[in-house]
């Protein structure tokens, strides 16, 4: 019996018309691109908002420290960078950071110098501002973002699929829902791009490192995450978690004392070219030191988070202890907070478990150790969003309150519009159809219904915040009540976090199979 034809006039099926370009059918090569412009766009709309202390003298924000670093590193030799000198006064935004973040202001500096020598000119140009230098700083960092962090993210998205690093339960279409939630995420796009600061460079060559593992380019990425160290201490916070899995892998290989001498000396060999001007004397390379660890600042900076932030208002840390023995507990607290997710990694390293490793580790930093601020949180979200295929609960819940936590910074550099639009679209993406949102663990009602009495609060909080004057006797109450429940909330994540991680040694899967190793 002949088979019916097909009508050429046939209309489309609905189904297919409204597929997002992260369902299976959408050719990769096209929907790599697509998240990708569209990641893109949403950084160049935002940049176009005000940034971090604009016209806000006499120090202005993160916007003139980053500006004010170029014309340093442009006019001064190497070896003054991080000396107080005539030129370079330490007291108004000092070099504070590795470098590598030295180098890249340099080269920002040449390129901005080439087209516009006024906003960099030394001494003379303090506080500069204008249309088009904000339109020359605005365009380094958003090709900073598309060379490193870009690549490193599709890097990451096809080591993570092509491993399977998730288990045989996650679809391999879920490749491009996971791009668009490492790209898009709302709170590093508002803090570089909005804010004005280049953690898309730290955190580019951290991704890159992480994927460098997932693919089983173990030299390639201890490289790699020594130059995001060397661009930003703070990538220190996933160093447990780095060190944990490499020597947990070389234990279980033939030569582990060759593999571990292999690590070594490319981690040394690239800590000595990017700090080759300052290795010629003791002396050079402890002035760069000094200024890498600013203890005179505080344990803590404004309403962060944290733990020592948030028991402060009980507990008055600043005033009971001083900086040494603050150090100390910080120090201890930090410690016992990575060390379960550490050992796990060394007895039983897997990729999955890393990527679990690279939360937790960065999470103890972020809540206990010394000197946080409140944009500390994108380094525990990196790791979140990289499990976002296989935890999209956690996924989304960490990246609310991430965002929550810094609302009140937002709102004074004036971001608010920034920040509803990039929450906004957040929020569509995350519970699109074709979507991984609802296919991970199930949760109960009982549990949800626990979990929305914090989520109500912060709504309303949101609004509370620009309506309502708080009492003169305690001015801070708002950002105080912001901080205790993103706290509450953080404490929550990292202990489920880390019962996940240890959970893998009971998963039917042997954990440090020949496949990770």
């Amino acid at each position: 019996m002949a088979k019916p034809k097909k009508s050429r006039n046939s209309a489309p099926d609905p189904s297919v018309a409204a597929r997002l370009p992260w369902q299976p059918s959408a050719p990769p090569l096209a929907t790599a691109l697509l998240i990708s412009f569209a990641a893109l766009l949403l950084r160049a709309l935002v940049s176009v908002g005000p940034y971090s202390g604009q016209g806000a003298a006499p120090k202005f924000g993160d916007y003139e420290a980053q500006r004010h670093w170029m014309e340093l590193t442009l006019h001064l030799p190497s070896s003054d960078w991080y000396r107080n000198t005539s030129d370079n006064d330490l007291a108004y935004w000092g070099l504070d950071y590795p470098p590598l973040s030295a180098y890249q202001s340099r080269l920002h500096a040449r390129l901005i110098n080439a087209s516009l020598p006024d906003a960099v000119a030394l001494r003379s140009s303090r506080g500069f501002e204008s249309h088009e230098s904000k339109l020359l700083m605005r365009w380094t960092v958003l090709s900073s973002d598309l060379m490193v962090f870009f690549p490193a993210a599709l890097w990451f998205v096809w080591a993570y699929i092509k491993d399977g690093v998730g288990g045989s339960g996650e679809r391999r279409e879920g490749w491009m829902w996971l791009l668009a939630m490492v790209l898009l995420n709302p709170c590093l796009v508002l803090i570089d791009h909005g804010h004005f600061q280049y953690n898309c460079i730290s955190l580019g060559l951290t991704l890159g490192a992480i994927a460098g593992i997932l693919s089983r380019n173990e030299l390639v990425a201890a490289a790699l995450f020594s130059l995001a160290i060397n661009h930003k201490q703070m990538s220190m916070y996933f160093a447990p978690a780095f060190f944990g899995h490499l020597l947990g892998k070389c234990l279980k290989r033939k030569c582990p004392i060759v593999e571990i001498m292999k690590l070594g000396f490319v981690v040394l060999g690239t800590f000595a070219l990017v700090w080759w001007p300052y290795l010629h004397s003791y002396e050079a390379a402890m002035q760069v030191i000094s200024r890498l660890a600013p203890f005179e600042r505080g344990l803590y900076e404004d309403y962060v988070a944290n733990f020592w932030c948030t028991t402060s208002v009980l507990i008055k840390w600043k005033r009971l202890y001083a900086i040494k023995p603050l150090k100390l507990m910080s120090l201890s607290a930090t410690i016992l907070a990575f060390l379960p997710s550490f050992i796990q990694q060394v007895k039983s390293p897997s990729n999955l478990g890393f990527l679990y490793s690279l939360l937790n580790s960065s999470f103890s930093f972020y809540l206990f150790s010394y000197q946080v601020h409140e944009k500390s949180i994108l380094l525990p979200l990196l790791p979140a969003s990289l499990l976002a295929l296989h935890e999209p609960h956690l996924h989304g819940w960490f990246t609310y309150y991430a965002l929550f936590s810094m609302y009140p910074l937002i709102c004074r550099d004036q971001l608010l519009l920034q920040y509803i639009a990039v929450l906004g679209l957040f929020v569509l993406i995350y519970y699109s159809p074709g979507g991984n949102y609802g296919k991970g663990t199930n949760i109960s009602s009982g549990t949800m219904a626990v979990l929305s009495l914090p989520l109500l609060c912060s709504i309303l909080l949101h609004t509370v915040y620009l309506q309502i004057e708080p009492p003169k006797r305690y001015p801070f109450l708002f950002e105080a009540l912001i901080m205790f429940i993103c706290f509450s909330q953080f404490i929550i994540l990292t202990l489920y976090t880390n019962y996940k991680q240890w959970m893998l040694d009971f998963h039917p899967r042997p954990v440090g199979s020949k496949k990770d190793l």
